[in-house]
């Protein structure tokens, strides 16, 4: 069985700062690409930044310059450092992961989601 468990959301203000981060654990042989996606009301589910087992990046445009994915293989762990946040991120952020499961090959999982809210 493998678990993705997500912390470090919460509510900010305009122009603040948040670290969210995801740790998998588990049956895990191996791990590929890992990110974080978002979920705001009445929106579908979008994709803000992946990172792959190698390190290469990718991010949504509206959160270029402004959020920073990171990972640490050696913790099975993704990290998503996000600055200058605007009411527009407010949304549940869900970190996602393909995993090579010992026993079930590669799977995609997913966290139960952390809530972020920009507001003043």
């Amino acid at each position: 069985q493998v678990q993705l468990v997500e912390s470090g959301g919460g509510l900010v203000q305009p122009g603040g700062s948040l670290r969210l981060s995801c740790a998998a654990s588990g049956r895990i042989f191996s791990l590929n690409a890992m990110g974080w996606y978002r979920q705001a009301p009445g929106k579908q589910r979008e994709k803000v930044a992946v990172i792959t087992s190698g390190g290469s990046t990718n991010y949504e445009d509206s959160v270029k310059g402004r959020f920073t994915i990171s990972r640490d293989n050696a913790k099975n762990t993704v990290y998503l450092q996000m600055n200058s946040l605007k009411p527009e991120d407010t949304a549940a952020y869900y970190c996602y992961a393909n995993i090579l499961s010992i026993g079930t090959g590669w799977q995609d999982y997913w966290g139960q989601g952390t809530q972020v809210t920009v507001s003043s």
